[in-house]
C-alpha cells in the first residue's frame, strides 16, 4: 500500500504554517515540529520547509520506520489508522495501543499469544494480527480500530485534564482524530 493518499489527507488536516501558543510542541509547518524538522536533516527555518520534505519525513519516520507498511499488507485501514495516531501520538505509541487491544482481545490466550506488552512491530505482533483477523472474520478489522479510537480518545481527555491547555486543542483532536473522522 503506497502511502500517499494518507500522507496528502494528513497534511490537509494539519495545514501549512501554525503557531499556537499554546501547543507545547511549537511552531509546525504540514504538522511538523521544528524538532522533527531538525531530527531529519532541515536546517532552515520552519515556516519554509518543503511540502515534499514533510511528505518524504511521514512516509518515512511514520510509515516505513514503525513498520506500518507491514500492518497494510494485511490490514491497510487498520495501518492508516496507526499512522494517523503514530503522528499524533507517536508510532510506539500507537503500536502500544494495538497491542494493548490485541492482548484484551485474544479471549485469555485461546486465539493466539499474548502479544509483548511493548516494542516495534514485530513478527510476534503480525502473527497475532492475522490470527485476530481469521479468527474474527470479516467485521475484525472494524472491531481494531474501533478499540484503537476508544483507547486515543481516552488518552485525549486525559492529556487535556493534565494540562488544562491542552483543553484548547481537545474538540479538534476529537473531531479529526477518533471515530473515522480522517
Amino acid at each position: 500500500m503506497d502511502p500517499t493518499h494518507l500522507i496528502d489527507a494528513l497534511i490537509a488536516r494539519e495545514g501549512d504554517y501554525v503557531d499556537h501558543p499554546a501547543d507545547a510542541g511549537g511552531p509546525t509547518r504540514y504538522g511538523i515540529t521544528e524538532a522533527q524538522a531538525r531530527a531529519a536533516g532541515w536546517t532552515g527555518s520552519i515556516r519554509a520547509l518543503p511540502r515534499a520534505t514533510a511528505a518524504a519525513l511521514y512516509a518515512a519516520r511514520y510509515w516505513h520506520e514503525p513498520g506500518f507498511d507491514r500492518v497494510a499488507e494485511r490490514a491497510p485501514r487498520l495501518a492508516a489508522e496507526l499512522f494517523d495516531t503514530g503522528v499524533n501520538m507517536g508510532p510506539l505509541t500507537a503500536i502500544a495501543l494495538l497491542r494493548r487491544v490485541l492482548r484484551a482481545l485474544n479471549r485469555q490466550g485461546r486465539d493466539f499469544a499474548d502479544p509483548r506488552p511493548r516494542g516495534p512491530i514485530d513478527r510476534p505482533l503480525l502473527a497475532a494480527i492475522d490470527a485476530f483477523l481469521r479468527q474474527r472474520g470479516a467485521p475484525a478489522e472494524t472491531v481494531l480500530i474501533r478499540a484503537l479510537d476508544a483507547l486515543q480518545g481516552a488518552r485525549y481527555v486525559a492529556l487535556a485534564e493534565r494540562r488544562p491547555a491542552n483543553e484548547l486543542f481537545l474538540y479538534g483532536w476529537l473531531a479529526n482524530r477518533v471515530g473515522g473522522a480522517r
